[in-house]
């Protein structure tokens, strides 16, 4: 399983430990993920998804999965977001040719 977030695309950095004495060796830093389970309101079902703490604020802020994803940048996210968010775009235009 990679280590990047499905909705921003956050995957490791590289950096340095650097000590007192200033030696400095090379690390990782990886990115704060998190097994979520997202509700889709136009949906109706919740998706499990490999999220990092702050896509998860993000989620919140912008007000749900349903309009994060439609502000999403097609090339940030995963395949299995993606295949959420063509799902979404569906229903939405759907209930659009009802009303």
């Amino acid at each position: 399983m990679s280590r990047r977030c499905e909705l921003t695309g956050k995957g490791p950095m590289s950096g340095n430990n650097v000590s007192h004495a200033k030696n400095r060796t090379r690390r990782r830093f990886l990115p704060n993920l998190n097994d979520t389970t997202l509700q889709s309101e136009s949906l109706g079902r919740g998706f499990k998804l490999r999220i990092s703490a702050a896509a998860l604020r993000s989620v919140d802020h912008r007000g749900g999965l349903d309009k994060f994803l439609a502000k999403a940048k097609d090339t940030e996210l995963s395949d299995n977001a993606l295949k959420i968010k063509k799902a979404i775009a569906k229903a939405g235009s759907e209930a659009n040719a009802l009303s």
